[in-house]
């Protein structure tokens, strides 16, 4: 019998409008009859990066959010989360979302704009930290990247915003489009950092970024768009001092996969938090 037969899945691809764009993720309004197992086999079935779990309401205007990959549970994930609260707002309405997810309380507000919903999340407490300088060895080994070709005014370093991603920037275009890795090698060294993404970046201007996230460890070789290491890369830009502390920044991921997303992310002076915002779509 299929995982699926007990739980209606939605689809959804979040941070592009376009259904051949943006990443895709499984939604499940109302989880509240599958148990862990059958969780990870419904996003096992679905194939999609992550798929999004919700229980019934919590009687207090919010939900339990847990997310899923084919390989594991996930402790965040910015484009699931953006894939749920654009279900629900299709269902009840635009407005104001609380979703407790195992990082912590992630707050959602749905709005229409131009006609399309937009989903904007607050992200968790987020940290940044160094990376040592064997493990950056490591990642750029399993890359297959020469030190050389990093970019030194974006240093290396370990973001969490909800889940912990080790940022890498590119000096070149040319340097991200070519992405060609040690699948198994990578995913180790990932499991021993608890890393989610590595999120390589490259920085076309001020406020324009245009990244990609290998993700061994969720079974993938490529995240299309990815708001959990956008809401990370936020708060390394602001730590660094790359970016004012009002910053709106633009962040291009999926174009190398040809699906083509767009992740806005927003500082506020007085808050840590980071904010990502983006459209989506459902595709069935």
């Amino acid at each position: 019998m299929s995982s699926r037969s007990s739980a209606e899945v939605l689809h959804y691809t979040a941070f592009s409008a376009d259904p051949g764009g943006g990443n895709r993720a499984g939604v499940v309004l109302d989880a509240s009859g599958l148990d862990d197992a059958q969780m990870l086999a419904v996003a096992a079935e679905l194939g999609y990066s992550e798929s999004a779990f919700l229980t019934a309401p919590d009687g207090r205007g919010g939900h339990t959010l847990r997310f899923f990959s084919p390989k594991a549970e996930v402790s965040f994930c910015g484009h699931a989360t953006v894939a749920a609260a654009l279900a629900l707002a299709e269902r009840d309405g635009p407005g104001d979302l609380l979703f407790t997810t195992p990082a912590g309380p992630v707050p959602v507000t749905v709005a229409r704009e131009d006609g399309e919903l937009r989903a904007t999340l607050t992200s968790v407490e987020p940290y940044v930290e160094e990376a040592g300088s064997a493990d950056l060895a490591e990642a750029l080994a399993a890359l297959d990247w020469p030190a050389a070709d990093l970019d030194p005014a974006l240093p290396p370093r370990i973001a969490y915003a909800g889940a912990r991603h080790l940022v890498l920037a590119a000096a070149s275009r040319e340097r991200l489009a070519d992405l060609a890795y040690d699948f198994a090698r990578l995913e180790a060294f990932m499991h021993r950092l608890g890393l989610t993404t590595v999120q390589l970046v490259w920085r076309e201007s001020a406020a324009v970024f245009h990244v990609r996230d290998p993700f061994p460890v969720g079974g993938a070789v490529e995240d299309a768009a990815t708001g959990a290491a956008a809401a990370a890369f936020g708060a390394y830009a602001r730590e660094l001092g790359l970016v004012p502390d009002d910053a709106v920044l633009t962040l291009h991921q999926g174009a190398d996969m040809g699906r083509p997303g767009t992740l806005t992310v927003g500082l506020t002076p007085g808050d840590t938090r980071v904010r990502v915002s983006g459209t989506g779509t459902r595709i069935d």
